[in-house]
């Protein structure tokens, strides 16, 4: 029995990886031209117009430019081979730029949050704001939840963590956006406090998603395991594999987008070594080619009837599909 008799054609992983990495690349230079266009808008109408929430939207745009660069570099860095310091590659890091971007967005929530504060503790102090400050607020609004879903979408397609988190920073912005706005139609209106409490408000959103994102980053590099139902699917494929007769002690920990995988098969007692062999290089190629996973360490282990006198045994019969 041969590996190559027990799998399908392998598919071309390298230029998929390829299309992968230039659809990501290609988003975020478009983020990074929206960002950087907003950003300087934002922030000199904010002045102009003397709107503290439009300059607050304007350095949360200011800091999606940066994150779009941390992206650019993790995308580059991700792709490159494995090596001597590295056997499984460096996927990490894309979850490392994750963490960072989770970070950064703490920062920049928390700076907000002390300066609408400060600003809050004279409310004699606050200016009205000019009408230019509602029309770039929501024509930045516009901008952003279109970005949001230009970069979901491909995130999606390319099943990028790292480009899901920089999509949903652009959702944060979205949502701050229109807060902006409604605390620049307050005061437009003659409650001038209320262009402050939008910032405040704008801090504690940016604060909250940048935990949120650091903290699951964190995770990630802890060796979190995948969820339950890839799991599940990742073992059928095990079984389904010809000469696989059970499946037991699956782990599995993520490797930036991708998977490590350790199971150990049950295969006939009485096979050889060379055969076992033949059937674990198998199911190897079968799991990388159907599921996200890098790599696939195995455990042979001899299959034997279970003992129906015995019904706590834990030796099964292989599952029937």
């Amino acid at each position: 029995m041969r590996a190559d008799d027990l799998v399908d054609d392998p598919e071309d992983g390298s230029l998929e990886a390829e299309a992968r990495a230039a659809a990501a690349a290609r988003s975020t230079w478009v983020s990074v031209g929206v960002n950087l266009l907003l950003s300087c808008t934002q922030i000199v109408a904010g002045i102009l117009a003397k709107s503290q929430g439009l300059i607050a939207d304007g350095v949360h745009s200011l800091s999606d430019l940066v994150a779009d660069f941390v992206v650019l570099l993790a995308n580059h860095h991700s792709q490159k081979d494995a090596d001597t310091d590295h056997p499984y590659g460096h996927h990490r890091f894309e979850t490392a730029a994750s963490l960072v971007l989770g970070g950064l967005l703490l920062a920049v929530g928390v700076g907000m949050v002390w300066s609408a504060a400060r600003k809050l503790e004279g409310p004699e102090s606050i200016a009205p704001v000019s009408v230019l400050a509602l029309w770039v607020a929501g024509g930045a609004l516009v901008a952003k939840e279109l970005l949001f879903r230009y970069m979901l979408g491909v995130a999606k397609r390319v099943k990028s963590s790292m480009l899901v988190a920089n999509a949903w920073h652009a959702r944060s912005d979205a949502a701050s956006s229109l807060v902006v706005g409604l605390g620049i139609a307050g005061n437009l209106a003659g409650y001038p406090i209320l262009d402050p409490i939008a910032a405040l408000i704008v801090g504690f959103m940016v604060s909250k998603m940048g935990w949120s994102f650091g903290w699951d980053a964190l995770h990630d590099l802890m060796d979190r395991a995948v969820d339950e139902q890839e799991v599940e699917a990742i073992r059928s494929t095990l079984l389904d594999t010809p000469g696989v007769l059970g499946v037991h002690d699956v782990r599995t920990r993520k490797m930036g987008d991708m998977i490590v995988v350790d199971a150990h098969l049950e295969v006939e007692a009485t096979l050889s070594i060379a055969a076992g062999h033949d059937i674990a290089v198998a199911a190897k190629q079968r799991v990388t080619q159907r599921h996200r996973v890098l790599n696939l360490m195995t455990h042979l282990d001899p299959w034997q009837q279970p003992d129906l006198d015995h019904p706590s045994s834990t030796q099964l019969p292989r599952t029937v599909h």
